[in-house]
This record gives structure tokens, C-alpha cells and sequence, in this order.
């Protein structure tokens, strides 16, 4: 019996330390409460926790990357729009994360969402559409602050996707359209006017001397003719009259 009740000593003992012994990885933090208190927060490698008198709760300081379900938002121009988010962030202070709030990970989704709608919301629809990094860092560092004191880092904030209604789509397709003859207008106007400039420039080259503007006229006679036209029309300037007219009233 003694030696029966020695092998179940040795046994139990045995028992108790190999069920005291954790290992936790590179990236894994325990915290640990003795007696309900906090303790202190060890890892990584092999770590010794008392069973009854001491409990671990085990923290993961990889960063998470955390998916923001879809949001319905009101831009500041009364746009109704659908925003998605992802959010990069990591426990810094592994006891701030685990005292200071219930659960960090769903603490900080609640957090992300409320603020995406709340920092878009005071845009316009072009600035969501146009200005993604500001609103992303403004983003970022309200999530951050507020953050900080659960022992939490927000890496980054990028916003995936703004869908709108076909209304709105279509809305911004006559706009753009509208937008793109607007400057083909404006365009062919600048065009208009500069070709008036030369022109006028022309013109009073021309008008220095009256035998370039036959030249000129011959010149434009000579194009004419190069080209496979069936019917030439021969304009006869008002100059080349002026002798033959003259002449005539000599006559009569």
C-alpha cells in the first residue's frame, strides 16, 4: 500500500506540472491572473502556469486584419451610398487589451464601422470618390486615438468599395458625358480663336503687297488642280477685274 500510494504521488505530480506547462509561440503573449488578480505577462517559450491559483489568457500580437461589413452612409450632398472598410491593426500592450476592454477585436469592429460613417458622412460624394487616402488617414487616426487606450496600434485603413444606385450611376454618367463636351467646346473655341489670329496676321502680311495675294491665289489654283476633282470651281478675285472694268468705261 505505501508503495502503491507513492506511485499515485508520483504520478499526480506529475500530472499537476506537465498540465502547468504551456508553450506559446514568437507572436503568442500569456497574461496571467493569480487568484483573480493581474499578475504579470509572459512568453513567448515555455512558461509555467499554477493550475486553480493561476489562470492565462493567451493574446496573438500578430496584426489582424479585420473586415468592416458594409455601411449605409449619407454623404454631406444627401447622397445614399454603400461603404465597405478593411482595417489593419495589433495589440501593442497585451494587459491594456485584455483589463481595459471585454473584447478588443469586436470593440474595435463596433468602433470601425461607427466611424466610417461618421467621417464620411461629412463628404461629398467626389471627395469619397476623388480624396480616398485623406479620408483613409483620417480614418486611421481616429480609430488609433480611441484605440490606444484598449493597448491597441491601428496600422492602416483602406476603404474597398462605394457602391451606388443605378439612379446615381447613371446620374454621373450624364454629368461626365456633359463634363467631356464641355471641353471638346471649349477646346474647338481656343482653336477657333487662335486660326482668327493667324488669319488676321495673314492678312496684313498680305495686304503690304498686292501682287503676294496673286501669288497666293495661284498657289491655291495649283492645289486645286493636283487633286482628282471632277468640278473645279475658279474663283476670280475683284483685282484681277479692276483693269478689264477700267478699260470698259474708257470705252463707253
Amino acid at each position: 500500500m505505501t508503495v502503491y500510494t507513492l506511485y499515485v504521488a508520483i504520478a499526480v505530480v506529475v500530472v499537476v506540472i506537465a498540465s502547468s506547462l504551456r508553450v506559446l509561440r514568437e507572436y503568442d503573449r500569456a497574461v496571467i491572473f493569480m487568484l483573480g488578480r493581474f499578475y504579470k505577462v509572459k512568453g513567448p517559450g515555455l512558461i509555467l502556469v499554477i493550475p486553480v491559483v493561476q489562470q492565462m489568457v493567451k493574446v496573438d500580437l500578430r496584426v489582424i486584419v479585420m473586415d468592416v461589413p458594409s455601411q449605409d452612409v449619407i454623404s454631406r450632398d444627401n447622397v445614399s451610398v454603400k461603404v465597405n472598410a478593411v482595417v489593419y491593426f495589433r495589440v501593442l500592450d497585451p494587459q491594456r487589451s485584455i483589463i481595459q476592454v471585454e473584447n478588443y477585436y469586436v470593440a474595435t469592429s463596433q468602433l470601425a464601422q461607427t466611424t466610417l460613417r461618421s467621417v464620411l458622412g461629412k463628404h461629398d460624394l467626389d471627395e469619397m470618390l476623388a480624396e480616398r487616402d485623406k479620408l483613409n488617414a483620417d480614418i486611421q487616426t481616429i480609430l488609433d486615438s480611441q484605440t490606444d487606450a484598449w493597448g491597441i496600434k491601428v496600422a492602416n485603413v483602406e476603404i474597398k468599395h462605394i457602391d451606388l444606385n443605378e439612379n446615381m450611376v447613371r446620374a454621373i454618367a450624364r454629368q461626365a458625358e456633359a463634363e467631356r463636351e464641355r471641353r471638346s467646346k471649349v477646346i474647338h473655341a481656343e482653336g477657333e480663336m487662335q486660326a482668327s489670329e493667324k488669319l488676321f496676321q495673314a492678312a496684313e502680311v498680305l495686304a503690304q503687297n498686292p501682287n503676294s495675294i496673286l501669288l497666293r491665289y495661284l498657289q491655291t489654283l495649283t492645289e486645286i488642280g493636283g487633286e482628282k476633282n471632277s468640278t473645279i470651281v475658279f474663283p476670280v478675285p475683284v483685282d484681277l477685274l479692276r483693269p478689264l472694268m477700267k478699260l470698259a468705261e474708257k470705252d463707253d
